[in-house]
Order: structure tokens, then C-alpha cells, then sequence
């Protein structure tokens, strides 16, 4: 246990040390987007202006008042209205999610091995205030046109979540009936931090077809991990690894290095690799309230989900051999390469977190995750002392620990029925 802290301390030094650096590079992120609004807006608004002016002087040439010339003229200027109207919404949208109008701008990435943020029970608690009521009903509950088969029922035994568990969102299914035995906010619209990094696992695994096969991490993947404060496996540049390093490296320590080595291992960069994740989503039912824009679970405005469509990405992975194998290991060590001689030792520490607490059964698979925005979050899945197996998914604790000990609880509570 001695060692788990000093390999904390030091993902805290290093953390602070890269904090003020990601800061300015979000500062400068948001300024220029602000920069981009304003400029639509004016060029918008010189056309429709340009545009009424001309019909106005086209008029007054031909002194003609005919209905064709009213029309052309009410015509314009319904399309100024609308234009202004349009785009002046759209900059106050993006202006307000961008962090001009808020408090909850930074971004920062911290994983299961690194430190909690200290303003992290604050900044998680606004960001699930801000999502509530959002949320829309998932499509696999109704008619989805033949989409998802994981669709899981909501019965007049389910129970509804209060102040009894610490996280602001959950969901806790029974995998054998498909019912919802307990929920919180389940259908509200969440931040889903690096549980995202479930799918980027499923993505990957169904379109690799040699664990063995080799990619060398470059100096592109490393910057970006390092630029967006991500936590890592640790590989170095131009460190030659294996694919199945690279999944284990994924879900293990949560390593960004790991998962964009992936993305572009299946796809050549990670933005065709989110295409192939969004797709995956919509192949399961889940493409009207779930959509991703990275493969790492960084925050973005427009990269979320509900705990409910992370429980039915959760299924699908589990029923990928490879996946399910990866999400329960606890330990790994990777392949001997030049930089690390001996490989790197990557542990699961929710799953070596939990493993001694009284759950009535075993959580034999897990994901954690947390950005600011989203608090400490987790999906696992585990079986009760008969092998009756839960999916459960909680979002927006306080912290590591008291995430762990909600699913703890609502393991226990259920395998006691």
C-alpha cells in the first residue's frame, strides 16, 4: 500500500507541474473560438445588410411598388431576422459551454492513478446541476428501428436513489432479467470522462485481428497527452509495443498514450477512429443521447452520454472476449522494449481497491473515470455469491473513495435480495 501513495505523490508533483500550462492553453482555446463567433456574427450580419440595402436601391430605381418587389423586400428581411437571430444564439451558446459565463472552464484529466482535484466535489457538483432535467428518453426504449439488444426496464420495484449514495447520477441493472433494479438522474445527460475509454476498447477490439502485432509510439501521441493533462501508461516516443500493450495500457492506468496509439493503430488518426466509435453507438440504439468527439474521455461540450447508455456499452464490451478479458485484469506487464527493459507494471487500482470490501459477491470488471466536470466516476460489472451478474454505473462523487464505496453499497444492497 506504501508503494500505491508514493505513486500517487508523484502523478500529484507531476500533475501541478503541467496544471499552469494546460490552463493557458484552454485560455488561449477559448479566445479564439470567442474570436470565430464574433467574426461569423459580423460577416453574417454585413451580408443581410448588403442584401437589404440592394433591394432597397432597386426599388427606389425602379419606382415600382408591385407585389413581386414587396415580397423580394420582406424576403430579405425575414432572412437578415433569421440570420442575426440564428447565429447571435449560437454565440451565446458557445460562449456560455466554452467557460466565459461560468466558473467550470478548466479541464483537467485525472484518472485512477492520479490525485483527486481539491475543487473536485464543487466543479462536479455544477456540472451535474447544469445536466439535470436534460436528459432525453434513449431511443432502445422505444422503437430504434432494430438497433440496441441491450434494453434494460425500469418496474415498479426499482429503485429510485437518493442521499443514500454520494455520486449525482447511477444506474444498477440485473443482467439476467435486463431490469433497472436501481437508478439516479439515469436518463440525464453526464460527462463521461474515461469510462469513454470502454468503447474506445470494444472499437479497437473489434477490428484488430493480431494482439502481437507491433506500433511505435510517436512524438504526436505523447504531445497530445501531455498537452491535455492526460493521465498515461507510460510509454515513450518511438517505444515499439504491442497491440494488446496498447489495450491493457487503455483501461489498466487509463493511459491517453495508450488509447490514441489504438485510434490510430485501427483507423490512422484518432479522428476516423471516432467515427468508428460514434457508429458503434448508433449500432447500439444510442446515437440520440450519447455522441463522442475523442477516444480518451477528455471533456468537450459535445462528448457525453447517459449512465444508462454507459451500462449498455458496458454489456456490449463484456460480451467481447478480448474486452472482458482486458477490463478484468487487475495487474499487467507490458512487453520488455529498449525503454523499459523490464516493461511497465500496470494496475487496475479500482479493482484492487474494491477487491477486500464486502460487496455479497465479486466486482470482477471496472472503469474509472474524472475530469472536473464529470467527479469521480466508475462502470463495473460484478456477480452476486450465486454468479447472478449487475452492470453499475455511478457518476459525479466526491471523490475515488466514495465512488467505490457507492458501488460497493448497491452491490451489497442487491445481492442481499
Amino acid at each position: 500500500m506504501a508503494e500505491n501513495f508514493d505513486e500517487e505523490e508523484l502523478d500529484e508533483l507531476r500533475w501541478k507541474q503541467h496544471a499552469q500550462k494546460r490552463q493557458e492553453i484552454r485560455q488561449k482555446r477559448q479566445q479564439q473560438r470567442l474570436f470565430k463567433q464574433r467574426l461569423k456574427l459580423a460577416f453574417v450580419a454585413g451580408v443581410a445588410i448588403i442584401l437589404v440595402v440592394s433591394i432597397i436601391l432597386i426599388q427606389k430605381g425602379k419606382g415600382n411598388k408591385s407585389p413581386e418587389n414587396e415580397k423580394i423586400t420582406a424576403a430579405g428581411q425575414n432572412l437578415t431576422t433569421s440570420l442575426e437571430t440564428k447565429n447571435g444564439a449560437e454565440y451565446a451558446a458557445n460562449s456560455e459551454i466554452a467557460g466565459f459565463d461560468n466558473d467550470n472552464s478548466e479541464n483537467g484529466s485525472l484518472d485512477n492513478n492520479r490525485p483527486e482535484n481539491t475543487n473536485s466535489e464543487n466543479s462536479g457538483e455544477n456540472a451535474g446541476s447544469e445536466n439535470a432535467g436534460s436528459g432525453t428518453e434513449n431511443p432502445a426504449d422505444a422503437d430504434n428501428g432494430g438497433g440496441s439488444s441491450y434494453i434494460y426496464t425500469s418496474t415498479e420495484n426499482t429503485l429510485h436513489l437518493g442521499d443514500e449514495i454520494n455520486s449525482s447520477n447511477a444506474i444498477f441493472i440485473d443482467m439476467e432479467t435486463g431490469n433497472i433494479l436501481a437508478d439516479k438522474g439515469a436518463k440525464e445527460r453526464i460527462v463521461p470522462a474515461s469510462m469513454t475509454k470502454v468503447l474506445t476498447l470494444l472499437v479497437a477490439a473489434e477490428n484488430i485481428e493480431n494482439l502481437d502485432d507491433t506500433f511505435q509510439i510517436t512524438i504526436d501521441i505523447t504531445d497530445y497527452s501531455f498537452v491535455n493533462g492526460c493521465s498515461n501508461a507510460g510509454f515513450e516516443k518511438e517505444e515499439v509495443v504491442t497491440v494488446r500493450d496498447l489495450l491493457y495500457g487503455t483501461n489498466l492506468p487509463s493511459g491517453a498514450d495508450a488509447a490514441l496509439g489504438l485510434a490510430v493503430y485501427v483507423s490512422g488518426s484518432q479522428e476516423a477512429f471516432v467515427e468508428l466509435m460514434n457508429k458503434k453507438l448508433e449500432e447500439l440504439g444510442l446515437s440520440e443521447t450519447a455522441h463522442f468527439t475523442n477516444c480518451i474521455g477528455i471533456y468537450d461540450e459535445n462528448h457525453y452520454c447517459t449512465v444508462y447508455d454507459m451500462a449498455v456499452i458496458m454489456n456490449a464490451a463484456l460480451n467481447n472476449e478480448t474486452c472482458r478479458e482486458v477490463m478484468s485484469a487487475r495487474t499487467y506487464n507490458t512487453s520488455l522494449t529498449e525503454q523499459h527493459p523490464e516493461g511497465i507494471l500496470l494496475s487496475n487500482w479500482f479493482l484492487r481497491r474494491i477487491e477486500d470490501k464486502d460487496t455479497g459477491g465479486e466486482v470482477i470488471c471496472g472503469k474509472t473515470g474524472y475530469v472536473n466536470e464529470s467527479g469521480s466516476c466508475a462502470v463495473s460489472y460484478g456477480t452476486d455469491k450465486n454468479g447472478r451478474g449487475y452492470i453499475c454505473v455511478t457518476v459525479n462523487a466526491a471523490g475515488k473513495w466514495k465512488c467505490i464505496y457507492d458501488h460497493v453499497d448497491l452491490y451489497k444492497k442487491f445481492s442481499e435480495i
